[in-house]
């Protein structure tokens, strides 16, 4: 068989094609979700705000699904560069079995526990009720987050994010065409305000995951799938959470994360939540290349890991840090100059415009380190310490970003607790580059020895 492009292909050709579909789905998947709460944002403030405290929740589905993909990511990969194919094609049915379990986990647990979770947030019955309809509706039509995520990490896997952005893409344009016209009621569709905007983001990942189902039956030939007589593998699947346990919990953590800042500032103002919220969405918008760089580099460094092609794996971490660097300089900037411009896409209020101003110009400083601290965080998750992108996870956002957060706002003043977005991010920077290190020292030199 012929060697896979990842152990051939010049390196910044290799990153590029392959993260360069990556990079504009993955922007197209973040206009989408700015776009979402633009049209949430015109029916009231409360609604946005729903949104808002839901946002965890959805974050916490994805997190599963993206963490278990990329334990899927990371095995498969390194058995295609092993020359594994048995080990691959068992990997990739065991990811659709996870992300089965996954789905009717969260769609029981959504439904059943939706009232009770904005309830604790705040008095609000109008916030509780948009809330609870919102999040049920997500949650019976989560299959499709889980499907497509599953099947387009196996299509990132073998080196095919073409496709992949193809499957982001259209999922994006139909929720995008969808939100006005379920919200508002345009045409031949009655109105349904904040329930249409649920409607047409499950739609749109439903639709986006049949494709990815699609494109890895017709096109994907490194592996073949097989679930006639599937059984769990219960080796399989310890070694795809090995890496996938502590990526979900590293991003899960920014569900609990945002949950707590959202105490934090709600104790102030509802406002101050609707603020937050918008920062998550534009943050998206702004982390998404990287997200898509980092979706093209990690089976690149696996693979080549497991082909024992130092050298290649050393340039490829080398040139995603700068460009992550260069990416994050530029979201900065952007927020930095147009941050009141960002926030009446919202239909922003006098109140919501002198809260928010100085929360997205202070919070946005934490860009200066984030685009290094993810690149780092997912090498380690490449090369299989998962653990240790797990500890950065809980010390920047647990340890101390709420802790910072909360002693900040004893002071009565709301401003300040934006100061812990940047302080935690330099915190992180620092361990990331401890890490980094002793990565180099014991596992990518001793490469060396072996060749």
């Amino acid at each position: 068989m012929t060697e896979n492009k990842m152990g051939v292909m010049p390196v910044g050709k290799l990153i590029f094609t392959m993260s360069l579909p990556m990079i504009l789905s993955m922007l197209i998947q973040a206009l989408y979700n700015v776009v979402d709460s633009v049209f949430v944002s015109w029916i009231n403030e409360e609604s946005l705000t729903a949104v808002s405290m839901a946002f965890p929740i959805q974050n916490l589905m994805i997190a599963v699904a993206v963490g278990t993909g990329v334990g899927v990511n990371a095995l498969l990969s390194r058995s295609l560069g092993e020359k594994n194919y048995n080990t691959a094609n068992r990997a990739a049915e065991n990811a659709v079995f996870l992300a089965v379990v996954s789905c009717l986990v969260f769609t029981i647990l959504g439904t059943l526990t939706a009232r009770i979770f904005f309830a604790v947030q705040t008095p609000d019955p109008q916030i509780v009720e948009y809330g609870t309809l919102y999040l049920r509706i997500c949650s019976l039509g989560c299959v499709g987050i889980f499907i497509e995520i599953t099947m387009e990490r196996l299509l990132q896997a073998t080196g095919r994010t073409f496709y992949t952005m193809i499957t982001q893409g259209v999922g994006a344009v139909i929720n995008i065409v969808l939100d006005p016209v379920l919200i508002f009621g345009l045409g031949p569709f009655p109105q349904m305000g904040i329930a249409g905007a649920a409607v047409a983001t499950v739609t749109g990942q439903i639709v986006a995951g049949i494709l990815a189902v699609f494109f890895n039956a017709a096109c994907n030939h490194d592996i073949h799938l097989s679930l006639r007589g599937f059984r769990p593998d219960g080796h399989i699947i310890l070694r795809i959470y090995s890496v996938g346990i502590p990526s979900i919990v590293m991003n899960s953590i920014g569900s609990v994360m945002t949950f707590g800042l959202n105490q934090i500032v709600g104790a102030f103002t509802a406002t101050a939540t609707a603020v937050l919220g918008i920062y998550f969405k534009f943050q998206s918008f702004v982390f998404m290349p990287i997200f898509g760089l980092n979706n093209g580099m990690v089976p690149i460094v696996a693979y080549n890991y497991g082909a024992r092609k130092k050298e290649r794996m050393v340039q490829a971490i080398r040139m995603c840090i700068i460009a992550a660097v260069l990416i994050m300089l530029a979201g900065l900037l952007v927020i930095q100059f147009f941050s009141a411009q960002i926030l009446m896409l919202f239909k922003a209020s006098e109140n919501m415009l002198a809260i928010g101003v100085p929360a997205l110009k202070i919070i946005c400083i934490s860009f200066l380190f984030a685009g290094f601290n993810v690149i780092v965080s997912s090498t380690l998750q490449a090369l299989g310490h998962g653990f240790l992108s797990m500890v950065i996870s809980i010390i920047r956002q647990l340890v101390v970003l709420l802790p910072v957060a909360y002693l900040l706002s004893l002071s009565g003043n709301l401003t300040l607790i934006w100061w812990s977005f940047p302080i935690a991010e330099l915190v992180a920077f620092l361990l990331c580059i401890f890490y980094l290190r002793h990565l180099n020292q014991q596992v990518i030199q001793p490469l060396d020895a072996e060749n």
